[in-house]
This record gives structure tokens, sequence and C-alpha cells, in this order.
């Protein structure tokens, strides 16, 4: 008897000894995304019996596929609040999956926010509130996203495409410019995270546009070093003509092209 508690007891030490170690390697591989986190369990009253077990049965990825399906589905038939709830479902199903967040938020920031406010009997207030808020929601999936994949060059991309565009502004009833520099700074973010390097310099343009100093000198950096790259667009041109002003750079490092874009005029220089 004393043999087997003592048995007993190095098993169970052993076994406390490795859980650490375990719960360390199992974190390690679901932040490379090479093991699935466990599923949310609030997802069996939405999934149902069969779709809840097919899921812990290994078989998320189709069962996501078939929740996919279904959002599609009801975007089909402009119900937005099926469509948002169906892809929570699909999201949490393959969380590591960044097509997933980027349509979602899509349909929530474009598709049902231009809905409301292009083709809705409602007052004028309400459509605006409903736009507003459907913006929103496609930021804030793209922002959850953002936990699961931080290094997704994609979500950035059109967390940043958001911001630089999907701004009510309500006596026009136009999109104009949201937040120039969050969507600044979510561009670069997306050129540092493997997008297209055009969002480097996408990534400038909008901080060129905001107020602050230590956003211009970072945006100067950006174009200037896209310059000496030999990426010398009208674009890029005119604005770091419009840095050099506004950073006062000495005439001697100013760069010797002309602006040629419309906009606003670039005092010569001294």
């Amino acid at each position: 008897m004393k043999r087997k508690l003592t048995a007993l007891a190095v098993l169970l030490g052993l076994g406390l000894a490795k859980l650490p170690l375990e719960e360390a390697t199992t974190q390690h591989l679901r932040d490379r995304q090479l093991l699935s986190r466990p599923i949310d369990l609030s997802l069996r009253e939405n999934l149902g019996q069969m779709g809840f077990a097919a899921s812990l049965g290994g078989l998320r990825s189709l069962v996501a596929s078939v929740t996919y399906l279904q959002a599609y589905s009801a975007f089909e038939n402009v119900d937005w609040g099926k469509v948002d709830s169906l892809f929570q479902l699909t999201t949490r199903l393959q969380p590591g999956y960044a097509k997933y967040w980027e349509e979602a938020a899509w349909h929530m920031a474009y598709n049902a926010a231009s809905n409301y406010l292009y083709h809705s009997n409602k007052p004028r207030a309400i459509r605006h509130q409903l736009t507003r808020e459907h913006v929103q929601r496609g930021i804030d999936i793209l922002d959850e996203g953002l936990r699961y994949s931080p290094k997704s060059g994609i979500l950035w991309a059109k967390l940043g495409e958001i911001y630089a565009r999907r701004g009510l502004n309500p006596l026009t009833e136009q999109f104009e410019e949201l937040d120039s520099q969050k969507a600044g700074d979510c561009y670069l973010a997306a050129a540092e995270n493997g997008a297209l390097q055009v969002y480097e310099r996408l990534g400038a343009y909008e901080l060129v546009k905001t107020h602050d100093v230590r956003s211009h000198r970072r945006a100067y950096e950006v174009l200037m070093k896209n310059y000496q790259a030999g990426k010398k667009t009208p674009a890029l041109i005119h604005n770091v003509k419009l840095l050099e002003e506004r950073l006062s750079i000495p005439t001697a490092q100013r760069i010797p092209e002309a602006d040629s874009m419309p906009g606003p005029q670039v005092p010569a220089r001294r």
C-alpha cells in the first residue's frame, strides 16, 4: 500500500512539473497558428447540436464554411443583423483566417452602412446614426481580428481604408475622411507586416493631412526613403514639397523637382 501511495505521489509530482511546460508549448503553437484555440462554448446555442459536435470533432473549418455561405445568403436578402451574427460564428470558428474578418468588416462598414444611408425610408437622423454605427462595427471587427492576427498586413490595410474613406459628412451625405492619423498609422503597419509597399506611401499621405508635427516628420522620412529609392511620383513630390515647408527643411536639402499636382500651393523656395 505504501509503495502504491509513493508511486501515485511521484506520478502527481511529474504531472504537475510537466503542466507549465505543456501549457507554454500549447500557447506557442497557438500563437504561431499551428494549433487551434479551444472553441467558445457559447457557440453551442448558435450552431445547434450537430454543428457544435462537428466543430469539436475537428471539422471547424467545414462548419465555418457553412456559416460563411449562410452569411452570404443573408447578404443577398439584405438582412444585416443576420449577416453580422453569422460572420461572428464564422470568425470564432476560424479566428486565424484573416479573409473572414476582412469580409465581415466590409459587409458592415461598406454594404450595410451604404444601404442604410442611401436606400432607406427612415428619417435622416436615424439613417446617419445607423450608418455611423455600421462603419464603427466594421472597425470593431477588424480590431478583433487583429487581436488574433496582429501581423496581418491585409487587416491593417483594410482598417486603414475605413479610417481614410468612411467618415460621414452629414451635410453632403457623402463619405469623406474619418481619421487621417489612424489611417496613416494603419497603412504603415500594413506595409510593415507584408502588405504591398504602396501602403507605406499611402500611410505617409494620410499623416500629411494631420496637424501633428511628429506625424509630419514621420511622413517626411517615409516619403524621402521612397524618393531616394526612385519612386518619384507626382503625389510623392507634391507631399514632400508640402512637408519641406512645414518642417522648414533647409533649401540645400530640398528635392529639385517642381510640384505638378493641383492642390494647396507650395510656397517658393527661400
